[in-house]
């Protein structure tokens, strides 16, 4: 391994996958880490001949898999590998607290033997809900209403304490919600990839709930060059930093910008109405003053990218 390698725990899950694509692009040798249970092999299949990429399969949970995977040279660690699904969580949390916290606690452990910088990619989950018309920044109130949003704030306090105890160089990172190509189309998916999907196959936008709830929606190579830039900054160490656009859009109107003539948009009974953040929106403000970060992709452009992606791979696989 050279002194630019980076490791990528999670390469293979959805935003992984574009975190790899963005670290290749700027020619950093990467090795992907993924026990493949979220995320798939086809998502990495982009890369398979990139000679500056190298997938293990493994898991987190696994010390010895971990301690493997991060070196005394590498550059950086990227921290992405999670359970996600916030209706999973609430029917089974030991599996998002042995993945989400245990095999956190094994990367920091890696990070701190070998004095590797550690990008932790965090959630908006974790927040209470923002006011009327204010966006969530870093210090707003956090208030997981999931074992899963639990799981990943105690990930990130324990990272942080590796911070302050150890001095152990760590950015959180707090992307809010992501969409775009090689995302889940089923229920374990996000909500534009649902939606998008399923109105490509001439099926019903399904609204839980009253679809007043509103999300901040950020295209996954924005969310993929904040993560990068997020880790290799100076200026970030010891800190959290939000990424979005800065603008929400609620489900209803979400389902009105997606659909086309013909399809039909429902509501219909949320499952845990209690795990639900009614208003997601981010201040994006500390990153654009840090980074220099700003997302470059609208909604209405990313919609229509994925869309065309989605197209293809159902022709692909006729």
């Amino acid at each position: 391994m050279t002194a630019e390698t980076v490791a990528v725990t999670g390469a293979a899950g959805f935003i992984g996958r574009w975190v790899v694509d963005e670290l290749l692009s700027r020619n950093h040798e990467v090795v992907g880490l993924d026990t493949l249970s979220n995320g798939s092999k086809r998502n990495i299949e982009a890369f398979r001949d990139e000679p500056e990429f190298t997938f293990v399969e493994g898991d987190v949970r696994d010390r010895e898999t971990v301690d493997n995977l991060i070196e005394e040279d590498t550059r950086a660690c990227l921290h992405l590998a999670a359970e996600i699904d916030v209706q999973e969580s609430l029917d089974d949390p030991e599996s998002h607290y042995t993945t989400n916290v245990t095999g956190t606690q094994n990367v920091l452990e890696a990070c701190r033997r070998t004095e590797t910088p550690l990008g932790l990619v965090g959630t908006c989950m974790i927040y209470d809900m923002a006011g009327s018309n204010e966006g969530i920044d870093e210090t707003h109130p956090v208030k997981p209403a999931s074992p899963y949003a639990g799981s990943k704030l105690a990930a990130e306090n324990l990272a942080e304490s590796y911070y302050h105890g150890y001095g152990l160089p760590v950015t959180i990172l707090r992307p809010f919600n992501t969409y775009g190509p090689y995302q889940k189309t089923g229920m374990a998916g996000g909500v534009v990839s649902i939606f998008t999907s399923r109105d490509i196959q001439g099926e019903p936008l399904k609204i839980f709930g009253d679809g007043t709830q509103t999300r901040d929606l950020l295209y996954a190579t924005d969310c993929a060059r904040f993560i990068v830039e997020g880790t290799f900054s100076d200026e970030t160490v010891g800190e959290v930093i939000n990424a979005g656009t800065g603008t929400d859009v609620s489900i209803n109107d979400l389902a009105e910008l997606i659909a086309t003539d013909g399809t039909e948009i429902t509501h219909v009974e949320h499952h845990h109405p209690q795990s639900e953040v009614q208003k997601l929106l981010c201040d994006p403000t500390k990153a654009k003053d840090i980074l220099e970060w700003e997302p470059e992709v609208t909604l209405e452009e990313g919609v229509s990218r994925l869309r065309k992606w989605l197209r293809e791979r159902e022709e692909v696989a006729k």
